[in-house]
């Protein structure tokens, strides 16, 4: 089963080497889909990673491992049509839900510059109500290594730093898998890297 990995916002494929490394070390052949947020609008994004998808379902079985917006984009991209679904889809901190500081971010000119439509979208509540399910098995790490406190834009929620813990939840059934990290480097992480290969393991 070939493993396609897609990155999250204001990232590149380069932040997801450690855990390609990985996954090849344990017998996985992998892919990576790019993007640029403030160079391509979010439609258009979707539109190529809908190609690369049915390319490599052409293929055979394969699985996608996707950090923050690459979930986003995923269940986007699958829901344009008939695509035969992956195997597993794993997704590292991804906002399932309208994740609350987007909408602070997006006051910021330069945020607003850098993310295009993919950071308005993360202000909008009808976007992600118009995102399909996924019909695939799924599995969502969360990371709870964010700050805590009165001072925090959180309070008392457990959180990775950008996404709360209750941010990532697609249903209610979610057994959501939660780890000590931050968001922005949680693919670094052993226990990650092991939690994604459990998860693909069951696929192979």
């Amino acid at each position: 089963m070939k493993i396609l990995l897609i990155h999250g916002l204001s990232r590149t494929p380069l932040s997801l080497l450690r855990l390609e490394w990985y996954l090849q070390q344990k017998g996985w052949a992998t892919e990576h889909f790019g993007y640029i947020a403030f160079a391509e609008p979010f439609a258009h994004i979707v539109a190529r990673l809908r190609v690369r998808l049915q390319g490599l379902a052409s293929q055979g079985a394969y699985g996608i491992v996707a950090h923050s917006l690459g979930g986003l984009l995923t269940r986007a991209a699958l829901g344009l049509g008939t695509i035969e679904w992956p195997q597993h889809i794993v997704m590292l901190g991804t906002p399932n839900q309208p994740p609350r500081l987007a909408t602070y971010a997006w006051r910021l000119l330069p945020f607003r510059w850098w993310t295009g439509q993919c950071g308005f979208n993360l202000t909008s509540p009808a976007f992600f109500a118009s995102l399909p399910a996924i019909e695939s098995p799924y599995t969502i790490v969360a990371g709870t290594g964010g700050p805590r406190g009165s001072w925090s834009p959180f309070g008392d929620e457990l959180n990775d730093g950008i996404v709360a813990l209750s941010e990532t939840r697609l249903s209610h059934q979610d057994r959501i898998v939660q780890l000590p990290v931050m968001h922005s480097f949680m693919m670094n992480d052993s226990n990650v890297q092991k939690t994604v290969r459990q998860a693909l393991s069951f696929e192979v």
